[in-house]
């Protein structure tokens, strides 16, 4: 099984975080405008894409930020 380099690490969670955030948040959405109708997953999909991708550069840029605030708030042991 190939795997990737630790130096990726906070790429794949980033891609990973922003895919399944944004998949439950659209879903959601997508569920209150149009319930569960025939069309659901087809706009449902085309929702989650847009807000995948304009969310996994911004999780990816603000992760370092957000690492450091959690560690600045939570006493180390």
């Amino acid at each position: 099984m190939y795997r990737l380099p630790r130096r990726f690490a906070p790429s794949v969670y980033g891609l990973i975080q922003a895919a399944v955030t944004t998949g439950v948040a659209t879903a959601i959405a997508t569920h209150q405008v149009m319930g569960l109708s025939s069309d659901f997953l087809m706009a449902w999909f085309g929702s989650w894409g847009l807000s995948w991708l304009t969310m996994l550069p911004i999780v990816i840029a603000i992760a370092p930020l957000v690492q450091r605030a959690v560690l600045a708030l939570v006493p180390a042991e």
